[in-house]
């Protein structure tokens, strides 16, 4: 028997091949768990890695191993006890005192589970398998990538028919400043020194001549500056960009009333927390616009969305009411593929629920892609419940569920947004 020792050194992400193999093999196991952590999160902190836990009896593999029965020879070395023949008697199998730190378990699993981290992307990854947006259709072409053209300021190399005219001459001008500054300064003091000897009386006139001379050579070495050289020219540079056009739009409406205990609204907290991350993760153009309302509904920025609260009545219609406005003048149904994703603890205004519906049949539901009502409640369903429900028989782009506790938010989030059959 031989041992082979590798010394050599680990090379970055050597070990990734052999993560993925063990994550694909166990991935049951793995996405248990992780559906079973989501809803022990906070919000804040969904988008971080998991540590993952899986009993030792799932990732056991089988061996080969020597029985205790059967005929065979062995050769002990050292044996002073034994003589040939000599029967040895069975040692003791079965319920031995192991050497191990763990206690025993009446459910038929030790207490050492096999424990690793997975990072945030297979996290997300695990997270978000199989899930997609329903219903998305291209409109005018958008799934299409397209470039724009747009100007990237200046550069030293291009076309002639680039050429920045303004540019250029204002580099030949700086150019020639400097190149010159000192010529033009030397030319100066001869044309002052001979200007005095001129008007001396009795000058000589070979140092005239001379000053002459060098008076020339210098206005010689000026004009041989180049007007325009190619270090001067500077050329328009254009670039292209990616325009971002699968245009996906998702309106995120939560009722924030004093109905809403802080229970509530925590769980709708991580519905949204998931949605965004899902969506975020799904589609590189997309907008998200956040609307609370209780009597009245606000147009809010995610923090205020998530993290301010209010108090009085709930009047849902106000909220359909703007959520409409909104898609009107902003985000056209020829251009933008729309979903609503609505939040509440099914509590309403009892003459508001047949407006809500007149509202969702008439305006909401034929402009949007999909439409999905959660009800946050351990009471009995209250009437805007029954009003989505019978606009559920008659459109198919609109789902209705029902959130209890805390572990039905992901088994909730997954049927809304499981993927659709071909």
């Amino acid at each position: 028997m031989a041992n082979f020792i590798d010394r050599r050194l680990n090379a970055k992400g050597k070990s990734t091949v052999n993560r993925q193999r063990f994550i694909n093999r166990y991935k049951k196991q793995i996405k248990q768990s992780v559906s079973d952590a989501v809803t022990k999160r906070s919000v804040t902190d969904v988008d971080s890695g998991e540590q993952i836990s899986i009993p030792t009896r799932d990732i056991s593999e089988p061996a080969f191993h020597q029985g205790q029965g059967g005929v065979r020879e062995r050769v002990h070395p050292g044996n002073d006890q034994f003589q040939r023949d000599d029967r040895i008697q069975r040692p003791p199998g079965g319920a031995g005192q192991g050497s191990g730190e763990g206690k025993a378990s009446d459910s038929g699993e030790g207490e050492d589970d096999f424990v690793f981290n997975v990072s945030k992307d297979e996290y997300l990854e695990l997270l978000f398998e199989d899930l997609e947006l329903p219903n998305l259709e291209k409109n005018n072409l958008n799934k299409l990538v397209e470039y724009q053209t747009y100007r990237a300021g200046f550069t030293n190399d291009g076309v002639p028919a680039n050429i920045n005219i303004v540019r250029s001459l204002r580099n030949s001008l700086g150019r020639r400043t400097a190149m010159s500054a000192s010529k033009k300064r030397q030319l100066h003091e001869l044309e002052q020194a001979l200007a005095d000897l001129e008007d001396m009386p009795g000058a000589n006139a070979e140092h005239i001549l001379a000053l002459k001379e060098q008076l020339q050579q210098v206005k010689d070495r000026i004009k041989k500056v180049p007007f325009i050289d190619t270090f001067d020219l500077r050329f328009n540079n254009y670039a292209r960009r990616e325009i971002p056009s699968s245009q996906a739009v998702m309106f995120c409406l939560m009722d924030v009333s004093g109905s809403m205990d802080q229970a509530t609204k925590d769980m709708a907290k991580r519905f949204y927390i998931l949605l965004y991350l899902f969506l975020t993760r799904t589609y590189k153009n997309l907008d998200v616009v956040y609307i609370r309302h209780h009597t009245q509904a606000k147009e809010v920025d995610e923090q205020e969305f998530f993290y301010s609260q209010e108090t009085g009545g709930t009047i849902v219609s106000s909220a359909l009411k703007m959520m409409h406005e909104i898609q009107r003048k902003r985000y056209p149904e020829n251009e933008w593929n729309v979903y609503v994703a609505q939040a509440s603890d099914g509590d309403n205004w009892a003459d508001d629920s047949p407006l809500c519906r007149k509202l969702m049949q008439e305006n909401i539901l034929p402009t949007v892609r999909y439409y999905s009502y959660i009800e946050i409640t351990n009471r009995a369903h209250q009437s805007l419940w029954h009003e989505y429900d019978q606009l559920k028989q008659q459109f198919d782009n609109m789902a209705v569920q029902h959130i209890k506790d805390s572990s039905d938010i992901y088994p909730v989030f997954r049927e809304l947004f499981k993927k659709q059959a071909v």
